[in-house]
């Protein structure tokens, strides 16, 4: 799944929330929300401002 966010953050290419992605990906915004909590932890994702998240 952190795989998957990654691409479509890339793909997107500017800040996105977790409900952006999990559109994108079909998915339930939940599972976006862990994805992203584990890839900000490994320090690939960063939140420029509340609530959006984009690569490190």
């Amino acid at each position: 799944m952190e795989e998957k966010v990654l691409e479509v953050m890339k793909k997107l290419n500017k800040p996105v929330r977790p409900g952006d992605i999990a559109k994108e990906l079909g998915v339930d915004s939940k599972e976006v929300s862990k994805a992203i909590k584990k890839l900000k932890e490994e320090g690939k994702v960063i939140s420029p401002k509340r609530c959006y998240y984009s690569l490190s």
